[in-house]
């Protein structure tokens, strides 16, 4: 766990920062390198990750109690260029698509839309977005947050199929999963992910997601360093599809039906 640290320069033991933020009634069961923040049912874990994360620093995991969303936000220090740390983001993905494939009903596909939204049994669920401290391409940032969410249960009075291509993981035979217990597997998943991306690579982030992905779809693709998509036609026809512009807006908040 302690390589972790080396490419992320993150995840680090406490060193007195947070006093004060773990919640005292019991928290999640998480690997030692990481600190929770519990937030209350309405909490924003993405907003709260990003307020406290030049203080908290990295292995912050942020998280609110809502019985309806899954939202945790994990606070991380690159130590790489922002250019190849935004990569982060399919570390993210794959972690939340492993940990969620733990709990998923049989023959039930977990894939994704580049590059950030999740769908499970053809539905959109979520995805995970990226936030950070501003700095040039060449420059490690001081922070970045990395943020999964998801739809635990349809929004009261909704019915299933009433939004064609939304779905809700209750929906999807996930009844029984709460956000606790997909907190406590993505944490662990998250961080072996990192792992592997320190130890075998970036290649081994590349084919972790490009598994998973179901769109666009090509007769070739593959991920550069920086992130990027790039697609080979059956006639040889290249494209490539840049991340940085695409984490902009995050295509998931409108697709799922979840607030930005």
């Amino acid at each position: 766990m302690t390589a972790i640290a080396g490419l992320t320069g993150a995840l680090r033991e406490p060193e007195g920062r947070n006093a004060g933020m773990r919640p005292e009634v019991p928290g999640l069961d998480l690997p030692p390198l990481y600190r929770e923040v519990r937030l209350r049912e309405a909490g924003d874990a993405f907003a709260h990750a990003r307020a406290i994360a030049a203080e908290a620093g990295a292995g912050t995991l942020v998280w609110s109690r809502s019985p309806r969303l899954f939202d945790v936000a994990v606070v991380l220090e690159p130590a790489m260029p922002l250019g190849r740390a935004r990569s982060a983001l399919y570390v993210g993905m794959s972690s939340l698509a492993d940990a969620l494939a733990l709990h998923a009903p049989p023959e039930n596909p977990i894939s994704f839309v580049w590059p950030d939204l999740i769908e499970v049994n053809g539905g959109a669920v979520g995805g995970v977005r990226l936030a950070w401290d501003e700095v040039g391409e060449l420059r490690a940032p001081a922070w970045m947050v990395l943020h999964a969410g998801l739809r635990l249960v349809l929004d009261d009075g909704a019915e299933p199929g009433e939004t064609p291509g939304v779905t809700a993981l209750a929906e999807e035979g996930y009844g029984e999963l709460d956000a606790a217990t997909l907190a406590e597997s993505y944490a662990r998943h998250l961080m072996a992910g990192l792992h592997d991306w320190q130890d075998q690579g970036f290649q081994a982030v590349a084919t972790r997601y490009l598994e998973r992905l179901d769109r666009p779809r090509a007769a070739q693709r593959g991920l550069d360093p920086s992130g990027d998509l790039l697609l080979r036609a059956e006639d040889g026809t290249q494209a490539r599809h840049a991340l940085a512009p695409a984490l902009a807006a995050p295509s998931w908040l409108g697709v799922a039906g979840l607030d930005a």
